[in-house]
């Protein structure tokens, strides 16, 4: 029974027990699962490119046929050695799938679900944190801690000094997605060739805001009664495949930052002053916030949390409905703003 603390799932990677069947990596980060499974896969077996070591299979094809998971779990490798077994979980509950596996751990393969966000109820999840012979590792968007990490962990190798504030520019600009993230890099990096040190200037010339151009824009919209770039924004987020309790938790989290920018300003401070409490906040996005924070009064605001706070549990709770969910949300946020225009 191992429910890893998301925290920890790097270390747990580094050092997995002998003891664990299966893996269940999952969350909202899709890159940064992604790169989580690569990662147990290289350390589990020698060549990732041999398919008498790797074998990679559908979740909805194992649902419909239960057994054949433990089966290929259970084969004797052609040439010895251990086996991978990478399962892309789908819309179909994999529990009936794996419980055979868990129950009789095989001795020479490891299963490795790649998951999206689960639920604390979603019976894989609930299945692999009960379970002696398994490891859950949620996977969520990085936070300071993490990018940070990443950030030192990329220059270094490449031999690169990050200066203070161009560090500060790149934790405020990345993290919605693992993989977009080192994208980013790797060409703020490729940007700089030639050179020891990357300066401010140069992350605000190349990096491209992974989280707040896509995200930002479609919030902003919300909270400025703009319901063509919202739609708009809301549908190319959903092209891509961001999870809307994601969206939603962004919007909730710029309500809390706005409901402290809006007492400042209640209490005495100038508009300008109130924004600057805004974490990272690009110059080209003050004046959208400063609008917005001449928009919302507190009451409004306060109410903008309910919902959200709301429609973020109706979005776990009814998934297949989340979309939907969201706009609606998103919506009314719009319609506020437009009344609060008036």
């Amino acid at each position: 029974m191992v429910a890893i603390k998301a925290g920890d799932v790097d270390r747990a990677i580094r050092h997995p027990s002998p003891q664990t069947a299966v893996f269940l990596v999952y969350g909202p980060d899709s890159g940064l699962v992604g790169e989580r499974v690569r990662r147990l896969v290289a350390g589990t077996i020698d060549d990732p490119d041999d398919p008498f070591q790797l074998v990679r299979l559908d979740g909805d094809e194992i649902a419909s046929d239960p057994l054949r998971l433990a089966d290929e779990a259970n084969t004797v490798p052609l040439f010895g050695g251990r086996r991978a077994i990478w399962l892309r979980a789908g819309s179909r509950n994999l529990a009936p799938a794996l419980t055979p596996v868990l129950n009789t751990p095989p001795q020479d393969a490891v299963v490795i679900v790649e998951a999206g966000d689960l639920s604390r109820t979603a019976p894989l999840r609930q299945l692999c944190e009960k379970a002696a012979a398994a490891a859950a590792m949620p996977c969520y968007a990085d936070g300071v801690r993490d990018l940070g990490a990443l950030i030192d962990d990329m220059s270094r190798k490449v031999g690169l000094r990050v200066e203070p504030d161009a560090r500060e520019l790149l934790l405020a600009s990345l993290g919605a997605d693992r993989v977009a993230s080192r994208s980013e890099l790797d060409k703020l990096f490729t940007y700089v060739h030639g050179r020891d040190v990357v300066t401010m200037e140069d992350v605000a010339a190349v990096v491209g805001d992974v989280s707040a151009i896509a995200f930002d824009a479609a919030i902003d919209a919300a909270f400025l009664g703009d319901f063509t770039t919202l739609d708009r924004s809301f549908t190319r987020l959903q092209a891509e495949g961001t999870d809307a309790d994601v969206l939603l938790g962004f919007a909730l989290r710029h309500t809390l930052a706005l409901m402290a920018a809006r007492q400042a300003v209640d209490t005495g401070s100038s508009h300008a002053v109130a924004i600057g409490s805004f974490r990272g906040l690009h110059f080209k996005r003050k004046a959208a916030i400063e609008r917005q924070l001449r928009l919302w009064a507190t009451a409004g605001l306060n109410r903008a949390a309910v919902e959200l706070g709301q429609a973020i549990g109706m979005t776990r709770r009814q998934p297949q409905l989340a979309a939907q969910h969201a706009l609606k949300t998103l919506w009314a946020l719009a319609g506020m703003a437009r009344r609060a225009a008036r």
